[in-house]
Parts: structure tokens; C-alpha cells; sequence
């Protein structure tokens, strides 16, 4: 059984950064499939989902959605089992609960992750709220 924890949600004023941490249990790494990937979501207030930036768990490439290139960074720590998220130049309208999940099965392409409907584990997320 796989369980996703994020953690490093907080408050902060607009201009700032912070970094989030999904801590995986139960997911490994080294016997992911080759086309296995991680994401990040959030959600605002009101708002639908929406799909930030994904990882292939193998390889490490990424993906970013449009709104929010350049200013987000997804990374991972195979050895720690644990996915990351900077985020930079914090923006009130980026005030919303930060999700991560997994896919185990594999992908087509991570364009499909940050879909979510494809992924099958998912964390309680974590709540960022910025400042103006």
C-alpha cells in the first residue's frame, strides 16, 4: 500500500518561496515501472484541480504546466523516497492546498500525470496560503 505525505505548506508573503516535501512509503523507486511517474496538484477555494508539474520516477524528466513554468521546480530523492516542489515568486492567486500523487503503472507521456486521472495514490496535500 502506497501513502503519500506532503509536508512544508504554510504562509507566506507574496514574493516568497517555499519548498514541499510528499514523503512516499511503500513506493519504491528501483521497481517503479519505467514510465511510472509523480505529480503535483492543487486546489483552491471554489476552484477545480489543476495539474502543476510531473516527474518520471525513472529518468527524471519533467513536465510543467504553462501557468506556472518558471517559477515552480519538481524534483525527487530516489534514495529518500521523497518528491519535491519549489516553489518561487509566491503569488497570492497560488494560495490553495498542494497535492502529490503516483502513478505505478506507467504513462504515455507526462502531459497525462498532471491529467490526474491517471494516477493511483494520492496525499491529504498540504495548505499554502501567501500574503499580499
Amino acid at each position: 500500500q502506497v501513502q503519500l505525505v506532503e509536508s512544508g505548506g504554510g504562509s507566506v508573503q507574496s514574493g516568497g518561496s517555499l519548498r514541499l516535501s510528499c514523503a512516499a512509503s511503500g513506493y519504491s523507486y528501483s521497481t517503479a515501472s519505467s514510465s511510472s511517474c509523480m505529480a503535483w496538484f492543487r486546489q483552491a477555494p471554489g476552484k477545480e484541480r489543476e495539474g502543476l508539474a510531473a516527474i518520471y520516477t525513472i529518468g527524471g524528466h519533467t513536465y510543467y504546466h504553462e501557468s506556472v513554468k518558471g517559477r515552480l521546480a519538481i524534483s525527487q530523492d530516489s534514495a529518500k523516497n521523497t518528491l519535491y516542489l519549489q516553489l518561487n515568486n509566491l503569488k497570492p492567486e497560488d494560495t490553495a492546498t498542494y497535492y502529490c500523487a503516483a502513478n505505478t503503472k506507467g504513462v504515455g507521456g507526462l502531459w497525462q500525470c498532471i491529467l490526474g486521472g491517471t494516477m493511483d495514490y494520492w496525499g491529504k496535500g498540504t495548505l499554502v496560503t501567501i500574503s499580499s
